[in-house]
């Protein structure tokens, strides 16, 4: 069955959560399966919050490889994104802050420099999140 695509767009992800942040989440392809638990609290589950440091952080990589290739520099094998993403309780709104720490052993630090501002500018998530939610994106 042939499936029509909305002009520009490469993929959606489509998930079914129930029970808020105490609940499950699944994709529709089956492949994400999560239990979802309150922040900071014990047992198994994770949190909207990691799911979104996992996301962004591995969105950033991305990003940051292609501006390797288009620099034509290899990037290192070791490469590392620390992500944190702070939930915020501000004058009785809830607001996010987030940071990205990133680590790329071996590269010069202004080549490594110029991959992360790359990165900053394509990111979906950096830009999604840009005049929004506080953030910085660090070289380490």
């Amino acid at each position: 069955m042939a499936t029509t695509m909305r002009e520009g767009v490469l993929y959606t992800a489509r998930t079914h959560t129930t029970g808020g942040r105490e609940g499950q989440s699944r994709s529709s392809d089956g492949r994400l399966d999560v239990k979802l638990t309150l922040p900071g609290t014990p047992g198994n589950g994770t949190n909207p919050e990691q799911l979104f440091a996992a996301g962004w952080s591995a969105c950033f990589e991305g990003a940051m490889a292609a501006a390797a290739r288009q620099m034509k520099v290899k990037l290192p094998a070791d490469l590392a994104i620390d992500a944190e993403i702070d939930l915020r309780l501000m004058d009785g709104e809830y607001s996010l802050g987030a940071r990205l720490n990133v680590s790329v052993p071996g590269i010069p630090r202004e080549v490594a420099q110029a991959l992360v501002d790359s990165a900053e500018r394509t990111c979906p998530y950096s830009k999604a999140i840009k005049g929004n939610v506080p953030f910085t994106a660090t070289l380490v």
